[in-house]
């Protein structure tokens, strides 16, 4: 190896490394500035009540600030892509996840489901995907989070649809699922 050889590797390893450094902290500070709207995540109840729907394979795609799609939620471990089952019981959405923390939506927590083209992390088109809108308990920020979920088989998207709408309360706040992508 020539001393042009060994420099220009030095410099991509240098490179490299602060690559990954501006990654860490980026990831860091979207961590502290979404703690403010998930200060915690609902923790799953010993009893779940009846299993309504599910459960579907599914990947937990990331979770968004409500009606911007591309704003991610990092705190809580919400921004880890993971395999998931999706479970509708009496009492909320279950998502338990591979290699990352479950997420549980009570039931008072929902404000809506919707279908959309894409959210932070992914984009399917024409629908793919399943947002469930929610506010978590103690947040500052009353807009809430979308949570997008991309099932497995296409036939259980509409039956995680209403399985989830039949949870809502009959006056739901409006979903931030439907949002507008450019």
């Amino acid at each position: 190896m020539t001393a042009r050889q060994a420099v220009t590797i030095g410099a991509m390893l240098v490179l490299l490394v602060l690559a990954l450094w501006g990654a860490r902290v980026g990831w860091e500070r979207r961590r502290r500035r979404t703690l403010a709207a998930v200060p915690t995540i609902p923790a799953v109840p010993d009893e779940l009540g009846a299993l309504l729907a599910g459960p579907f394979d599914a990947i937990y795609v990331s979770t968004t600030l409500a009606g911007d799609w591309l704003e991610r939620v990092v705190a809580n471990d919400l921004g880890v892509r993971s395999p998931a089952q999706v479970s509708v019981h009496d009492t909320g959405v279950l998502v338990r996840r591979t290699g990352a923390h479950d997420v549980f939506v009570p039931r008072a927590a929902l404000r809506g489901v919707a279908r959309a083209p894409g959210i932070a992390g992914k984009v399917v088109g024409r629908d793919g995907l399943v947002v469930v809108s929610w506010l978590p308990p103690g947040a500052a920020d009353d807009r809430g989070l979308d949570t997008g979920l991309l099932p497995r088989h296409a036939a259980d998207r509409e039956a995680l649809v209403a399985a989830v709408a039949a949870l809502e309360p009959q006056t739901p706040a409006a979903p931030g699922g439907n949002q507008e992508m450019p």
